[in-house]
């Protein structure tokens, strides 16, 4: 893998661990009940798959 497709990944990967948090903060501060369970868990993998894509990058 070439270093620019490295670094779109690991851009990829932060974006996805921002909008991850921007969600858990929306989810346990504006929602309630079953929505803030599925945003919840919208975060998590987004988090998740983040943290995947940030260390692809660095292989």
């Amino acid at each position: 893998m070439d270093p620019m497709q490295k670094m779109w990944i690991s851009f990829l990967g932060i974006g996805l661990m921002a909008v991850a948090a921007l969600v858990i903060t929306i989810a346990r501060t504006k929602t309630k009940g079953i929505l803030k369970i599925i945003l919840s868990i919208v975060a998590f993998i987004m988090l998740i798959l983040g943290f995947i894509y940030g260390f692809f990058s660095i292989l």
